[in-house]
């Protein structure tokens, strides 16, 4: 027996080479070097084949979740910053990542860029292809129908014509069964072409090039979806402002806590409206003793108003935003704003404003800042911790055991000197930097935190007045603080004018996968083919394109209905 390596083995041609090496004493085989413009053809066809499509997709799906981890800088500014504030260490690694701004980071923006290229370099040549598709003839007939799926055959005899149920298409010649063949075919939906070929009559039929039209559309509405969320990110913008129940957010730039505008976006494109909080309804589960407290809705009522339009009543729920003027507003969160009003020694009014507390736990202890810049010898600072209702735990700390207001109480801390204010350096309204200020409440001055409850006032440190914790409603009774502070609510309005076509294009992503999915591509053919004793028989066969186990089935249905069901035995 001959060796399979020995190049005079039979199975070899007599000039096979099974290595690079040199054979015989010849030179070995050299691959052509592709050279710089052969190495960038070779790029681009990596990029813009569909397996590297698919990669960055899926990569762009990995790239957005720390988006979802970390609180980001455009629709989360106050966990940027308390972000910082609980984790100083691995802050400013997670911001030398642009994790805090995952979406305009320069590595997604590379993903998105790619996906981008990539999408276009793989529709616009299979869109091509596609088209001459269309227009092209369906392929010969093969000589051996055979060798294909569901391969059948039918005898086309005059005996079985006579006794066969009378059928408008009924064949008489292998003429008039590939004629009918071709007219039931097209009625299917197939693209049928005659062929001729050693005198044996046969047509061709192709359909399912919606699948393809499918996957175009696919893939092009996916293309469309990063293209208009670009559009949308570039003119659109994010604020966001905190609103207390009886106060009013007109649409302008300077009424924003906080902005984020697109690159494109021009403050002139605003639209005036106004927008007021006339009440926030919190509902707490108060049956399962297992989950008490807990939240089971919020709703925002409010009344939106355009220029020179009349007030229209509204509501915002968490999942329920509302659509005015062009932008979507979001229920974010919502808290409490106490009512605060501080006097001088002269009985002055020096500050009074409802000061939103942040809340820190699901009982909604609060935490909030007071500083009065003006009025007092120096100037003033109070940190104060809110409980809608106070308990005390065995440590004697004060905390909430419920969120909604039972036992509402206020406790300060006063704080005397500079607020930092005046350097013009702008501060978070919702801080407070001791550093350059003297404690004159809590802590280690001996003095203990000023307490209130709604409706009660108390003496400021050494003199300097008074504070007071209002009551929402002054009529109400002792203990009845059902209604005693106020509520804010927290807003995101977000503008994006691609949003109807980000719809469309979803929309078009879902059809064209549907079809892709569902429509088999499939060829079939019927040849009238002579059998060398003279009888014609007719074969019928078919072929798919990708996986159609369908494919024998629908061939044998064709059979059928073109020329009755398979004798039970052929002479």
């Amino acid at each position: 027996m001959t060796s399979r390596s020995d190049p005079g083995a039979p199975s070899r041609p007599a000039d096979h080479i099974d290595s690079t090496e040199q054979v015989g004493g010849e030179a070995s085989v050299t691959q052509p070097k592709l050279g710089f413009v052969g190495w960038m053809r070779f790029g681009w066809r990596q990029l813009t084949s569909m397996r590297t499509a698919l990669l960055l997709l899926l990569l762009l799906a990995i790239a957005a979740v720390p988006g979802s981890l970390v609180p980001q800088r455009s629709s989360d500014p106050n966990g940027v910053t308390q972000y910082f504030t609980d984790n100083p260490t691995l802050a400013p690694i997670l911001d030398g990542f642009q994790m805090f701004d995952v979406y305009t980071s320069a590595w997604f923006s590379a993903v998105y860029l790619l996906l981008f290229v990539s999408l276009i370099g793989c529709v616009i040549p299979r869109t091509k292809h596609h088209l001459e598709a269309l227009r092209a003839r369906p392929p010969r007939t093969p000589a051996r129908l055979s060798r294909l799926a569901g391969y059948t055959e039918r005898p086309l005899m005059a005996s079985d014509l006579e006794t066969r149920a009378p059928s408008s298409l009924a064949p008489r010649s292998a003429e008039e069964a590939i004629d009918a063949a071709a007219v039931q075919l097209r009625k299917a939906g197939y693209r049928v072409e005659r062929y001729e070929l050693r005198g044996e009559a046969s047509v061709s039929a192709e359909r399912g090039y919606l699948r393809e039209t499918g996957n175009l559309v696919f893939h092009t509405a996916l293309l469309g979806v990063l293209v208009a969320v670009g559009f949308g990110g570039g003119f659109g913008f994010s604020g966001q402002r905190v609103i207390v129940e009886g106060q009013t957010f007109v649409n302008t730039l300077a009424s924003f806590d906080s902005f984020n505008p697109g690159r494109f976006f021009n403050d002139t494109s605003l639209q005036p409206y106004r927008l007021s909080l006339e009440s926030l309804d919190a509902v707490y589960e108060t049956k399962n003793a297992d989950a008490l407290g807990q939240p089971i809705d919020f709703t925002a009522h409010v009344t939106v108003a355009g220029q020179g339009a009349e007030a229209q009543d509204a509501r915002v729920k968490v999942n329920e935003p509302l659509y005015t003027h062009g932008t979507d507003v979001y229920l974010l969160g919502n808290g409490y704003a106490p009512t605060i009003t501080v006097t001088n020694a002269d009985g002055d009014v020096v500050f009074t404003d409802s000061v939103p507390f942040l809340p820190q736990d699901a009982n909604l202890t609060s935490i909030g800042v007071v500083k009065v810049p003006d009025g007092m010898p120096e100037q003033l600072g109070m940190v104060g911790f809110f409980y809608p209702t106070q308990t005390q735990l065995t440590s004697g700390a004060y905390t909430s055991s419920y969120p909604d207001l039972i036992l509402p109480v206020l406790t300060l801390n006063v704080y005397e000197g500079d607020l930092g204010i005046d350097g013009g350096t702008p501060t978070s309204v919702y801080t407070l930097d001791p550093s350059g200020m003297e404690q004159l409440t809590g802590g280690d001055t001996g003095v203990d935190s000023i307490e209130l409850k709604p409706g009660e006032s108390a003496e400021l440190p050494n003199g300097l007045g008074t504070v007071t914790f209002e009551h929402a409603d002054p009529d109400a009774g002792e203990g009845d603080y059902a209604q005693s502070v106020p509520r804010f609510a927290s807003f995101d309005i977000h503008h994006d004018p691609t949003q109807i076509w980000v719809l469309v294009f979803a929309a078009l992503i879902l059809g064209g996968l549907l079809v892709s999915l569902f429509v088999p591509r499939r060829r079939m053919w019927v040849k009238a083919a002579k059998r060398p004793d003279g009888t014609v028989v007719l074969e019928y066969a078919g072929l798919a394109r990708g996986e159609d186990p369908g494919l024998e089935d629908a061939v044998t249905a064709f059979a059928d209905a073109h020329a009755g069901p398979k004798p039970s035995s052929v002479e």
